[in-house]
């Protein structure tokens, strides 16, 4: 390895390029230089795997290629430690990774969103590695940080890195929906896997006033971090802070139903309605309308079904197993083929939901918010609580 090369491939170096971006602020320095990466990171790795993330990936293991190694472990990326709740072995990916060292630059700005205090009292939820706990031990002490994980197997190893580091929160096993009400409440809560919903749970076991930082993600898609602060009346408010991409939380899961299901065993395209449409499936497709159309529709998903030469179909599947619509893309079309069955009419609602968002000015991420009632019910908003994001459909 290069002098340049070992010099990037350190603490050093990773916090140089986390302090040029802003995500890592002088706050948190300190806390990033006293809990090396590196000692919350196994032998086995795969740098910068995700859910969408498609083909064979190769592992890194730190006894074969130890440069490799060190290399992806001080590089802003995430490292996958683990695929199919612990039941894949060998060393390519396998089907859906299911735990992980999350990307540096993620990390500390959900902890500068999280704006802890001398003597805060903090929930994590979702140990995984446990990084982030050693971090938080380090800044607020480890008497006032608990810690759930759901996986034995990935909290038994976060206890044994947090004790070799020597850092001793309370570490649970457990399920993170719940939260710990034996150490409540709480003046933070960290959750860092992703939600469909923000449990009441949670809410319930953090002060008025307190803070929650989560990844929040719609059924439809698109995901963004949104930072609550808890109310008198025990709900919930606050913006989103950014785009992510978080692994779900276990009980937050989705198991669909297969398209045949709702075809009734007959062939494509069965009883549904043919039109076209202008809009083309590529200008729903990206994160952000994503994540704009998944707040204003309910139920709803989509799957692409590609093919050769970049043609596929836009599967739209409602959770109810009721209503369906395709949209065939065809690379240079002006306009698409669409079929419809059901009682509800996807695609209308895809639609109108893009719609409104285009009429907004395409806003991004960090213009929603997000308030969640005490009872649980959540509602999105654009800019202000007092401009409620509409319903479709």
């Amino acid at each position: 390895m290069t002098e340049r090369a070992t010099t990037e491939a350190s603490p050093q170096g990773l916090a140089s390029r986390l302090m040029d971006s802003g995500a890592l602020t002088s706050d948190w320095l300190p806390a990033y230089q006293a809990v090396l990466r590196e000692s919350f990171v196994p032998d086995v790795i795969w740098p910068g795997v995700g859910p969408a993330d498609g083909g064979p990936v190769a592992s890194i293991d730190r006894q074969a290629n130890p440069e490799g190694w060190l290399r992806a472990v001080y590089s802003d990326t995430s490292l996958t430690t683990q695929w199919d709740d612990g039941n894949h072995t060998g060393p390519d990916r396998g089907n859906i990774p299911t735990c992980s060292n999350s990307q540096p630059a993620m990390v500390f700005s959900m902890l500068a969103a999280l704006d802890v205090q001398p003597g805060s009292k903090v929930l994590e939820v979702g140990t995984g590695t446990g990084w982030n706990a050693a971090l938080l031990s380090e800044r607020v002490g480890s008497e006032n940080v608990a810690t759930i994980e759901f996986d034995p197997e990935n909290a038994a190893t976060a206890r044994a890195r947090l004790d070799a580091a020597g850092y001793n929160p309370v570490s649970v096993v457990g399920d993170g929906s719940q939260g710990w009400p034996t150490c409540a409440p709480y003046d933070r809560v960290l959750i860092t896997a992703s939600l469909r919903e923000i449990p009441s749970d949670i809410i319930r076991q953090t002060r008025p006033r307190g803070i929650i930082v989560s990844p929040y993600a719609t059924e439809y898609g698109g995901e963004a971090v949104v930072r609550l602060t808890v109310q008198e009346d025990g709900s919930a408010t606050g913006p989103f802070v950014g785009s992510s991409a978080f692994m779900r939380l276990r009980q937050h899961r989705a198991y669909r139903t297969h398209v045949k299901e709702y075809l009734g065993g007959k062939p494509w395209p069965a009883d549904g309605r043919r039109t076209t449409t202008s809009l083309s499936p590529e200008s729903v497709a990206d994160w952000l309308p994503m994540f704009a159309i998944g707040l204003q529709t309910q139920g709803m998903f989509p799957y692409p079904e590609k093919y050769d030469g970049g043609r596929y179909t836009l599967w739209l599947r409602d959770v109810q197993v009721t209503s369906w619509a395709s949209v065939d893309f065809v690379p240079d079309a002006e306009e698409f083929e669409v079929y419809q069955s059901g009682p509800r009419e996807l695609w209308g609602e895809v639609t109108a939901a893009h719609a409104w968002w285009d009429d907004q000015g395409r806003p991004g991420f960090e213009r929603f918010g997000l308030n969640v009632s005490a009872d649980g019910t959540p509602w999105a908003w654009l800019d202000s609580p007092e401009h409620p994001v509409p319903s479709v459909g």
